[in-house]
């Protein structure tokens, strides 16, 4: 298998038949990429393991971080219909990104990167790459290895903005255990939302259990944080982290 590296040249000029408010829309290249900084990554199908639990995901959390550095538009491709692509967007709460379909694969064939997947029974398929394109000009590519199964090393969101801004701060990946009526677990998502920082809750007898909380935890009271894998603790510690946090930044 082939794979064409297509940096210096420009995207594919194609039509992509999207879905809006339950009406067909065409979107043309030009439409997309004229005029813009854009990132796009490709993956080899909707709701298929690595591209929902890693691909999407991370790409729609840094991408704010993206945009500060100058990226106009996230970009998701997949050779998938219109009606699976918003349905998948929808599922993965991923507001940061466009996708669009390539339904009949046009895209991914003009860019060299139409692949058979017949032995998964997915027809063609999309290699696994990204790319970031400026005016319609491929500036840089990020191709996964030509190896067998569905590699995914270098087409990450991490690469992406490492290329673009390589001194760039990432957001931290924080969790909030809590539980309902808990004033102290509305202070500490308060202190994190007025630090701008955004988190996942999980609440009691909803998300998990009290014994999963000591599991993690080595506590039974809420709320509980943790911070790029710190156990960081309550309302009151986060206030500290917080603080020591903004010390270090001045």
């Amino acid at each position: 298998m082939k794979l064409h590296n297509s940096e210096g040249q420009s995207v594919p000029n194609v039509v992509f038949r999207t879905r809006r408010d339950h009406e067909w829309v065409d979107v043309t290249s030009d439409q997309v990429f004229k005029g813009k900084t854009v990132v796009v990554f490709a993956l080899p199908g909707a709701f298929t393991p690595t591209c929902s639990s890693t691909h999407v995901p991370r790409y729609n959390q840094l991408a704010p971080e993206l945009k500060r550095h100058g990226v106009d538009e996230i970009i998701c491709v997949s050779v998938n219909d219109a009606f699976v692509m918003n349905e998948w967007r929808a599922e993965q709460k991923a507001s940061n990104i466009t996708f669009l379909p390539d339904g009949n694969g046009d895209f991914s064939r003009g860019m060299g990167m139409l692949v058979p997947k017949q032995d998964l029974g997915f027809g063609e398929r999309s290699w696994r790459y990204s790319m970031l394109v400026k005016d319609g000009l491929i500036e840089k590519m990020f191709i996964e290895p030509d190896v067998p199964g569905d590699p995914f090393e270098v087409s990450d969101a991490d690469t992406m903005l490492a290329y673009i801004a390589p001194n760039a701060s990432k957001p931290l990946d924080v969790t909030v255990f809590t539980r309902e009526g808990c004033p102290f677990c509305v202070r500490a998502k308060g202190l994190l939302h007025d630090a701008g920082i955004q988190f996942d809750e999980l609440v009691l007898n909803r998300d998990y259990s009290e014994v999963t909380l000591r599991a993690v935890a080595g506590a039974s009271m809420v709320p509980q944080v943790f911070i790029n894998g710190e156990h960081i603790g309550g309302s009151d510690r986060l206030e500290e982290f917080l603080g020591e946090r903004e010390k270090a930044a001045a």
